[in-house]
């Protein structure tokens, strides 16, 4: 008896976890973290809830880990972005990434990190904490990155990297909520445009 249990317990994983993750993640991306039941996500990833259970933890964690792949896959723009070499850059490149993200054909429309945890409920809680945190660490890097600027001469002295990284933020998810409500990419490429207007020269 213990000699089976062991064997089950032993058994490889029959599902493929970097697969799933995305399924997961897209499926997050799609409803939101309150509009995912357990059930909807055993379905879409094609695994028992104890599977799931023990390949990610509960579904916050589950959630995390999709935020962390939504980080490190579509999202990667915004990391990419801080290594252009001017402040302009990084901006042009953010809001351009920001539009082809937000329209991919095919895949779902606006950003994880914006319309993950839109419903209030305490339920949705953990994840609307989680986002809080992910939008406010992209713009703390955004900021670091622009005050660098201003100490390199590259933005004017009176500049003020914070201001400038809220509005290059507030446009970005901007343009995720109108993607989500239907415009498409030229639409949106349009108001980035617009929005680089304004930079500083």
């Amino acid at each position: 008896m213990a000699g089976s249990r062991r064997a089950v317990m032993g058994r490889p994983r029959e599902f493929d976890i970097d697969e799933a993750l995305e399924r997961a993640m897209l499926l997050f991306w799609e409803r939101g973290y309150e509009g995912v039941s357990l059930t909807a996500l055993t379905t879409a990833l094609g695994i028992t809830k104890p599977s799931l259970y023990a390949a990610f933890g509960d579904k916050r964690e589950l959630f995390r880990k999709a935020l962390e792949r939504y980080t490190e896959g579509p999202a990667d723009y915004g990391t990419r972005a801080l290594a252009e070499p001017t402040a302009r850059g990084v901006a042009e490149a953010i809001l351009r990434g920001a539009v082809r993200t937000t329209t991919r054909p095919g895949g779902p429309a606006g950003c994880l990190g914006v319309q993950g945890a839109l419903a209030s409920s305490e339920a949705g809680r953990p994840a609307h904490d989680m986002l809080v945190e992910w939008r406010n660490d992209s713009g703390l890097r955004l900021e670091e990155r622009f005050q660098r600027a201003v100490d390199e001469g590259d933005l004017p002295r009176d500049a003020d990297p914070r201001r400038l990284a809220r509005y290059v933020m507030t446009v970005t998810f901007g343009i995720a909520v109108q993607a989500a409500g239907g415009l498409g990419h030229d639409e949106l490429q349009d108001i980035a445009d617009m929005a680089m207007e304004r930079w500083p020269r």
